[in-house]
């Protein structure tokens, strides 16, 4: 199955900023939403930002909102994180992943379901120190 790859990952010290990409190996974007999810050591992996096809919807994670921005170029094929005011707990492994369009315009329930996206990749590692 086709997948998404992840990068722009990197070490960052607390309060600054990292721009993560979400690029398409082997399909494309059209009529996906694309969602960021996280997983920090121990925990499970959750929902960070997620963007609608033709990005006039999108949502984000409290722990995350007004320091997180995602975005889209659909001619590039490719899907952005801006991360800024970066904190220690944001340490983590970064994913994308697609889902059916109409996931980003039925509410946040639909916007976090892990098991609604697919084509995962490996992840960027996002480490924060102090």
């Amino acid at each position: 199955q086709a997948q998404l790859v992840e990068s722009g990952g990197g070490l960052v010290q607390a309060g600054g900023s990292l721009r993560l990409s979400c690029a398409a190996s082997g399909r494309t974007f059209s009529n996906y939403a694309i969602g960021w999810f996280r997983q920090a050591p121990g925990k499970e992996r959750e929902f960070v930002a997620g963007i609608s096809w033709s990005g006039d919807s999108t949502y984000y994670a409290d722990s995350v909102k007004g320091r997180f921005t995602i975005s889209r170029d659909n001619a590039k094929n490719t899907v952005y994180l801006q991360m800024n005011g970066l904190k220690p707990e944001d340490t983590a492994v970064y994913y994308c992943a697609a889902a059916p369009d109409w996931v980003a315009h039925r509410g946040s329930y639909f916007y976090s379901k892990r098991n609604l996206y697919d084509g995962w990749g490996q992840g960027t590692q996002v480490t924060v120190s102090l």
